[in-house]
């Protein structure tokens, strides 16, 4: 089989119902159910289904949806569970692929038999991952505009998009003005937002203490900062002049488009997302290191390690194709790594530093990491020969998290890189290559 383009890692806000996306199969017909972004459901009535290609049901869907020819190249059909995410290359039939789901599971996910056993993807519309951004400033039709909303709404909602408190007041906003109407002064606005907070923010926002020491929390500056901050910044969101029903159409047209301006200053925006594990410093007497499970985005632009372990998720590390040389290992009787390279700082001497990360959704050919087409791509990918790696790589400059803190150590230099690690044997590199290790460059504290 030619396998599935897209990413293979933690599920966003598509997960919220273990669902199927064939409702019935006879011998020639089946009713097809395709999910959009915000969990409504869109069937289609099909003939001869295993056959039936995902660029048709594709056209199948924008037809019912009467979306415009953007759509085409906007979004991608995926197969997602909670346990995979796979975005469908156009000639791939996605009944087939979800018959071979449990093997798909056991190459690429560590997940336990009786999981792979009970797991059932559903088929979705959604962003498709190699569209640019720049390309989403070209759309009016609002439509398409209101579900690339909804998908990043739901991938911030969900802290998939980790984003600071202000960022979330400002989008949270946005969302108030869609679902609630223009804010009206003396309205008991800040009522309506307390109950329905998870609605515009994050969960690690919505929470609000309770009892005695809750009252000492209170008298902090952070004491209900979200929720002051969100209605602040409902007050400020801008209107349109215009009262009529296509004005109002076209306000909520641009408060999308608004939306998705601010999340295209996240450098995640749009990201292939995928999970992985980095290697844990060496700790105590006994020096025991380990693992720490992070999730990694692969976008256009470039690579961000995310560590999800505790609310809020924070960016551990963030690269552009610019700032990184990269390679993959996956001996076969070995893990599967993405090594990525990037210039650091030791003690005040320029090094360039190397970042392990562990999963088996970068094995061989099914990771794609390149300033052309990032992200993971289909199992159908040419296999690429070791001494093809040089060639793939771009020369690395600096280190940075685009603006999200990255930990101690990682300090924008910009040395000569005379040498790189892809060109020298793993049991040889030795000298300034030095293996990035949390306490001295990722985590923090």
């Amino acid at each position: 089989m030619d396998g599935p383009e897209g990413n293979a890692g933690q599920p966003g806000p598509a997960e919220r119902s273990h669902r199927s996306s064939v409702s019935s199969v006879g011998a020639r017909a089946a009713d097809v159910l395709v999910y959009l972004a915000d969990d409504t459901v869109v069937p289609l009535a099909v003939e001869n289904l295993p056959s039936l290609s995902a660029h048709e049901l594709h056209r199948a869907v924008r037809e019912v949806l009467q979306l415009p020819d953007i759509a085409l190249d906007a979004f991608a059909l995926w197969l997602v569970s909670p346990l995979l995410e796979v975005q469908l290359k156009p000639k791939h039939q996605p009944y087939k692929v979800g018959r071979q789901w449990p093997e798909l599971l056991l190459r690429f996910t560590d997940a336990p038999d009786d999981d792979v056993a009970m797991d059932e993807p559903s088929l979705q519309f959604r962003r498709n991952v190699f569209f640019p951004k720049r390309r989403e400033l070209q759309i009016h039709d609002a439509e398409v505009l209101r579900l690339l909303y909804e998908e990043a709404k739901g991938n911030v909602l969900t802290a998939r998009y980790p984003c600071d408190v202000e960022d979330c007041e400002v989008l949270g906003a946005l969302v108030c003005r869609v679902q609630l109407g223009p804010y009206q002064p003396g309205q008991p606005a800040a009522c309506t937002l307390r109950e329905k907070l998870d609605s515009f923010l994050p969960a690690h926002l919505c929470k609000r203490g309770h009892g005695f020491f809750a009252a000492f929390r209170g008298r902090s500056a952070k004491s209900g900062t979200g929720e002051q901050g969100l209605l602040n910044a409902y007050r400020q969101v801008k209107e349109a002049v215009s009262s009529s029903d296509s004005g109002q159409e076209a306000a909520l047209a641009s408060h999308y488009r608004a939306y998705l301006l601010k999340c295209h200053e996240l450098p995640f925006y749009g990201c292939a997302f995928f999970h992985g594990e980095i290697d844990k410093p060496a700790q105590g007497f006994l020096h025991r290191g380990g693992r720490k499970s992070v999730t990694v985005a692969i976008s256009l632009e470039g690579v961000h390690v995310i560590d999800t372990s505790l609310p809020p998720p924070h960016v551990l590390l963030g690269l552009s194709f610019q700032e990184l040389s990269w390679d993959h290992t996956s001996p076969e009787e070995e893990e599967p790594v993405l090594w990525l390279e990037f210039d650091g700082d030791s003690e005040g001497v320029p090094v360039n530093k190397l970042l392990r990360i562990y999963s088996k959704q970068v094995s061989g050919e099914h990771v794609v990491v390149s300033p052309r087409r990032p992200g993971f791509s289909s199992c159908s990918s040419p296999h690429r020969q070791p001494s093809q790696a040089a060639q793939t790589r771009l020369p690395g400059a600096s280190a940075r998290a685009s603006g999200f803190p990255v930990g101690r150590g990682i300090k924008r230099v910009k040395p000569r890189r005379t040498t790189s690690f892809f060109s020298r044997q793993l049991s040889t590199s030795q000298g300034s290559y030095t293996v990035v290790q949390p306490t001295d460059s990722l985590e923090q504290g």
